[in-house]
């Protein structure tokens, strides 16, 4: 078996013998690495795959997509509104919808191109001011504009925990946020923490070095 496959399923046994409430999906994060080095992946069956820049994404995955119709492509990176347009047409997730400005051109891409993507907002939850991401105080108006102005679907919140401190308060904390919006999905928890960020209900795990290795 390739290592890359290996190191998959040792995740995905990992992950069940948590006995997550709710199915967990693994985004492997494929951004650096090249397309022949992530198809046994693709091959063994795994479809939802992330990557952080719309222009790397493009050249990697459009024809992939036209001949593998069920793959699922996830931005998780910082999006441009320049950007938008192209990252509607190719990705199917979006996990960094982070101010009114980005959000209202994604719902005006999505209306011409006639998509329907599915949308998490990214909540700075550290205040962290380097960080993107809607302020705890303004996620609820800012939930309500997505959702009944401009019609995004948005299926959860995403977050980045501060560095260098333990994730696991802020995954309990988005989480609860979460709840109080009645969403059904959360986007949190990387190589390092996903065990931590699915005990606090996680459904959408980023990972990447742990399947692919270290990047150059």
């Amino acid at each position: 078996m390739n290592t890359i496959v290996e190191r998959f399923e040792k995740i995905k046994s990992k992950i069940s013998s948590l006995k997550p409430n709710k199915p967990v999906n693994i985004i492997a994060v494929s951004k650096t690495f090249d397309l022949n080095y992530i198809k046994p992946l693709i091959s063994h069956g795994h479809l939802h795959f992330g990557e952080n820049k719309v222009q790397e994404a493009t050249s990697k995955w459009t024809e992939q997509k036209k001949e593998n119709k069920n793959l699922k492509l996830h931005m998780i990176g910082k999006l441009q509104s320049n950007k938008a347009k192209d990252a509607v047409e190719l990705f199917d997730y979006i996990h960094s919808v982070d101010n009114q400005k980005l959000a209202d051109t994604l719902a005006k891409h999505q209306m011409n191109l006639n998509k329907n993507l599915e949308y998490f907002i990214q909540v700075n939850i550290g205040n962290e001011i380097q960080k993107s991401g809607i302020p705890v105080s303004e996620l609820d108006p800012f939930y309500n504009y997505c959702v009944n102005d401009i019609n995004l679907k948005v299926i959860g919140l995403m977050v980045i925990p501060p560095i260098n401190q333990s994730a696991e308060k802020y995954f309990k904390s988005l989480n609860e946020l979460n709840k109080s919006l009645a969403l059904e999905n959360l986007s949190m928890g990387m190589s390092a923490d996903y065990i931590d960020a699915i005990k606090h209900g996680s459904t959408f795990v980023r990972v990447g070095s742990s399947i692919f290795g270290s990047r150059s």
